[in-house]
């Protein structure tokens, strides 16, 4: 082990912004995290259904405060984006190319999740299994893909975003909230918000790319700015508190984004740039700065089966014959709460074991393996890639 992380550490280039690799780690542990607790799936009546457990226990709204990082996502992927665009071009290469390897390497991993899922699918509808559980069980799986689109749509528009200041979309958000909160506009407006509510905090990173939010009083201003208005829509303009969705609500922040959420992602935007510091002094262990690399070099991976790792548990939790306390029963209680937590580490090897079957879709074949093997040469370019 301590011969793997030698290896890994030499071969991250010195110039790696590791703290910023440490924000993409903490916003996908995040997500995760917050899928596991706030997704349950029910089994009665024949069928398999999704419940949250919001609506039961409003108490866990916290909780959506935390881990409902998809902000920072953005933050870190305008910086990233930002800065590999002008890297390039400083040493004469084509955007066509830039915006090739990318998008390979958001996309490649896709491919193995539809394959899978199209002969699971196919599985359970020969074995009898109800339209409506397959239908369930494959929207949950494929959820993140939605988060994906709107990613690589920003990512192929970082040449322009890049020179957008965050002010322009997040007037786009208000003016979208007033028309359809305010003034009675139709609700398919709000679908503006997907595009426009993650373009601040994208231009805020590529913003950051380009020598901005580098003080402390910004960053200070943003969490601070962020909280207090975000507060304030939820206290007197009847915005929901929960950052995620919670059925049955009249309002969700998230789908689409609301004003709320966004100025909610600028605080978080604010405390992620407040945290370098910290994670700077917390990356001088060798130990962290190599789980933080492998989180980065496999980070659409671990996305995109974090759903499936937890459906698998819960399946194969149904040979026991029983419902089992936190896991198939219905979330009403803060004994479901506890149980929950219980099962975080199961979720967690599942995802393990789905993280050894398909990484080398997100690394590509040979870099999937020298991280592990190797510490040579290819072993730099697969970190580099991340």
């Amino acid at each position: 082990m301590r011969e793997l992380i030698r290896r890994i550490d030499a071969a991250t280039p010195a110039d790696r912004d590791r703290g910023v690799d440490a924000l993409r780690a903490l916003a996908l542990l995040g997500v995760m995290l917050g899928h596991w607790l706030v997704t349950a799936l029910v089994a009665d009546s024949g069928t398999v259904r999704v419940v949250s457990p919001l609506p039961q226990l409003p108490h866990l709204t916290p909780v959506s405060w935390l881990l409902q990082t998809l902000a920072v996502f953005f933050l870190v992927g305008g910086q990233m984006a930002a800065t590999s665009c002008a890297a390039t071009r400083a040493r004469g290469g084509t955007y066509r190319r830039w915006l090739g390897a990318r998008m390979a390497r958001l996309f490649r991993p896709v491919v193995a999740v539809l394959v899978v899922w199209c002969v699971v699918a196919g599985g359970l509808l020969v074995a009898g299994a109800g339209l409506d559980t397959v239908h369930t069980l494959g929207k949950l799986a494929l959820s993140p893909l939605w988060f994906l689109l709107v990613f690589a749509a920003l990512t192929a528009a970082t040449p322009l975003t890049a020179r957008l200041h965050p002010l322009w979309p997040l007037a786009v958000v208000l003016h979208i909230d007033l028309l359809r909160f305010g003034l009675g506009g139709p609700a398919w407006l709000g679908w503006i918000n997907v595009a426009a509510g993650w373009l601040v905090p994208y231009c805020l990173g590529a913003a950051w790319a380009r020598g901005g939010l580098r003080s402390r009083a910004t960053a200070w201003v943003l969490l601070l700015g962020g909280a207090a208005t975000t507060a304030g829509l939820v206290l007197w303009a009847g915005y929901p508190a929960a950052m995620v969705g919670v059925p049955g609500a009249t309002i969700s922040n998230l789908n689409p984004p609301t004003l709320a959420a966004v100025t909610f992602g600028l605080a978080q935007c604010g405390a992620a740039l407040l945290l370098l510091g910290p994670l700077g002094r917390l990356l001088q262990r060798p130990a962290v700065r190599a789980a933080v690399a492998l989180m980065n070099l496999s980070a659409m991976t671990l996305f995109l089966w974090h759903q499936t790792a937890m459906m698998a548990v819960t399946a194969v939790g149904l040979l026991t014959g029983g419902f089992l306390p936190g896991l198939h029963t219905l979330p009403d209680g803060a004994g479901w709460a506890l149980a929950r937590l219980l099962w975080l580490p199961v979720f967690a090897l599942a995802l393990l074991v789905c993280w050894s079957a398909f990484r080398t879709y997100e690394q590509g074949r040979r870099g999937g393996t020298t991280v592990v093997r190797a510490g040579r040469p290819a072993e730099a370019r697969a970190v580099r890639r991340a």
